[in-house]
């Protein structure tokens, strides 16, 4: 049974209305699930007719019928946003729109009107400014389940996370506890062996090269083999500490399904290597689940028509995963 997605227009001034028309005009290739855009529908419409797109926009209410979602039309929950020109620079203009879209989305969600919600990319810098890491952290923190998220950057084929989301690298060692690394790590086990059915394989990185620091306080003696041991212990198939450099050569050895960092570009630098765009951010921890392309708002390219939509497709195929 398909199931009822909420796609988050994201910020306006990006790639992300390409996106969401080329997923449109492409639903049919793919099983997808029944999907809306929470967006504006006059700044969409702008933005169709600068990119060049036939494709009618319908506004539909809060009390939509899942047949109104498979027409021959693009179905929009309007969110109020005004903008003169399809395209214009990205500012903190747009952070009211965005945040009311999320508002929809959860009380969709509250309302048992959808299963899940996909957000296009924003830019975290203007929308949320010092107060959160990434929408991982505010959605945590809206939904009263901070220090329960987990970034899982997912791929059927192999999924990464990093401990640490979007800080300075310079913090992340205060960062790193073996609390913080058992919770999380039960937390992406507990999704694999719940929605798809598989008991994971998942390994763990050290946080110095090769695993060494002359300090006999090193993170990997305090905090990371301590958790892995806690882990081995309670029945999680785990490997670890694996050095890093040499992390994304061996994991088909081990038969990885999962590696886990200590930060952020420690395993999504390679992961990008060998998964462009065949991969999406999911925010387990959650309620629901809150999928993401794994991609930024790409200032630079938008209005020209020359985006990738496949990971905005990715997003939509995640939910075939599991019922």
């Amino acid at each position: 049974m398909k199931k009822t997605l909420a796609v988050i227009a994201g910020e306006p001034n990006s790639i992300s209305s390409e996106i969401i028309f080329k997923c449109w005009k492409l639903k049919r290739k793919f099983n997808h699930h029944n999907f809306f855009v929470i967006g504006n529908i006059n700044i969409l419409n702008k933005q169709k007719k600068k990119l060049k797109y036939n494709i009618p926009i319908k506004k539909i209410n809060f009390k939509f019928d899942v047949s109104d979602l498979n027409k021959n039309y693009l179905p929009v929950f309007n969110i109020k946003y005004q903008q003169k020109r399809a395209f214009e620079k990205i500012s903190n203009k747009s952070s009211k729109y965005i945040l009311e879209s999320f508002n929809a989305a959860i009380n969709f969600i509250k309302k048992n009107k959808i299963q899940g919600l996909i957000n296009c990319p924003i830019s975290k810098e203007f929308l949320l400014g010092n107060k959160y890491a990434g929408i991982t952290e505010f959605l945590s923190k809206k939904l009263g389940a901070s220090g329960k998220e987990v970034m899982l950057i997912f791929n059927k084929k192999l999924s990464v996370s990093p401990l640490t989301t979007h800080i300075p690298l310079n913090k992340v060692s205060g960062q790193i506890s073996k609390k913080k690394l058992v919770e999380k790590i039960k937390t992406i086990d507990t999704f694999y062996k719940k929605k798809l059915k598989k008991k994971p394989t998942i390994g763990v990185l050290g946080f110095n090269p090769h695993n060494y620091s002359n300090s006999k306080k090193s993170e990997e003696r305090q905090f990371i083999i301590p958790a892995i041991k806690t882990l081995k212990k309670r029945g999680l198939k785990i490997v670890g500490p694996i050095s890093p450099d040499s992390s994304f050569m061996v994991y088909r050895k081990h038969k990885l399904n999962v590696i886990i960092g200590m930060y952020h570009d420690q395993v999504l630098t390679a992961y990008k290597c060998l998964f462009g765009y065949n991969s999406v951010n999911v925010t387990l921890g959650l309620p629901f689940f809150r999928v993401s392309p794994d991609h930024g708002v790409a200032e630079d390219i938008m209005g020209r028509n020359i985006a990738n939509p496949v990971s905005l497709i990715e997003s939509l195929k995640f939910f075939n995963y599991f019922k």
